[in-house]
Parts: C-alpha cells; sequence; structure tokens
C-alpha cells in the first residue's frame, strides 16, 4: 500500500535561537497528556514553575542584601515565565495529543533560556501567528495598555493576551516561536508542534 509522502514544514517568528549555546545547567520537565487530565495538571503549574524557580536560584549567592534581592527578583521572574508558558499550554494544547508538553529551562552565563513545546489544533495556527506578528510589530507597551482597556470593558474575556507582553514589558524578555507541522501529498495538514522560547537576562 502507498501511503501520501509527509512534508514537514517549519515556520519561525521572533527571536528564536536554533542552536542553543552550550550549557552545562539545564533541567527538562515532560507532561505526559494521557496521564491526567489537563484541568487537573493545570493546578499543578504554579507548583511546577515555583519549584524550577527555586532550582535555578541555587546557583547564585546571596551573601550580601543586595544580592539577596537580586536572587529574589530572579526567582520571580523564573516562576512567572514558567508559570505564564505552562498556562497556556495547557489551555491551548490539542485534545487528547500524542506528545508530551515539554518544558526546558537552561542557564548560561548571561541569559536563562525557556523552552516550552506543545501541540495545538490546525486551525488554531493562523490566529496565533496573527497574534504575535501584533506583538513583533508594535510597541510592547502601548500594546499592553490597550489590552488593558480591553480587558477593562469587556468582563468576560477569558483570554488576556497579558502574559507575553508581561514577559517583554515587566522582564525585558525576549521571545520567539517555532511552527512545526506535516502536509501530506494529498494537502491534509497535520497537528503542529510549537515551541516557544522565552531569553531572560540573568
Amino acid at each position: 500500500m502507498n501511503y501520501p509522502a509527509k512534508v514537514n514544514h517549519c515556520n519561525v517568528l521572533g527571536n528564536f535561537i536554533e542552536d542553543l549555546p552550550s550549557s552545562q545547567e539545564y533541567l527538562i520537565l515532560s507532561f505526559s497528556p494521557s496521564s491526567i487530565s489537563l484541568e487537573k495538571r493545570w493546578r499543578n503549574n504554579c507548583l511546577s514553575a515555583d519549584f524550577l524557580a527555586d532550582y535555578l536560584s541555587t546557583f547564585f549567592s546571596a551573601d550580601q542584601e543586595e544580592q539577596k534581592q537580586k536572587k529574589a527578583e530572579f526567582q520571580d521572574a523564573v516562576s512567572y515565565v514558567a508559570n505564564e508558558l505552562l498556562e497556556n499550554a495547557m489551555k491551548y494544547s490539542k485534545n487528547n495529543q500524542s506528545s508530551p508538553i515539554t518544558i526546558q529551562i537552561y542557564l548560561n552565563q548571561d541569559k536563562i533560556i525557556f523552552k516550552l513545546a506543545n501541540d495545538i489544533e490546525s486551525s488554531m495556527v493562523r490566529d496565533f501567528q496573527n497574534y504575535i506578528n501584533n506583538i513583533i510589530d508594535s510597541d510592547p507597551c502601548e500594546l499592553y495598555l490597550k489590552k488593558l482597556e480591553k480587558n477593562a470593558i469587556d468582563d468576560n474575556n477569558e483570554d488576556s493576551g497579558l502574559g507575553f507582553l508581561t514577559m517583554i514589558n515587566d522582564y525585558n524578555a525576549k521571545l520567539g516561536w517555532k511552527f512545526e507541522n506535516e502536509t501530506t501529498s494529498s494537502s491534509v495538514q497535520q497537528d503542529c508542534r510549537v515551541t516557544t522560547m522565552v531569553q531572560l537576562q540573568v
């Protein structure tokens, strides 16, 4: 039997590093979608994010008061970014996806790099990419204020859209995305694997 040939498609947006610099310190957590429901997993996001922040903070000395303050700020940044990435993954991941949701954190000399990968429905890709391009092409501060105004008017808006903008405005983060999917020769598009990258200066 001849099966339709598959073609890999890749689209990169924003500040995405394909070949990461070598790092001796990194941590990878994978969440199996089939183990428990995503709704139940959602409750554990804060615990996972705090664990990542506490783990990385052990590599920073805090003998002086100023160092303690910087360490606390560092933990806050890592916890916030990790929690937002995990919440987005749980919220928008494809139902019954077979691939795990994976979050990776790399600690380099001058930066921390987050990579979170999850599957999304192919029907969601265009809207998500349009949203990303809007972030890239707009002033992040102005866009943040517009989002705040919109959310204040619309009380029923469940998607605030503030997570990525807060990372940029409050933590000076650099964001990037990589979309990977397969299309068969019959032009049937498969579900998409999205990797979100966040870079924070140490």
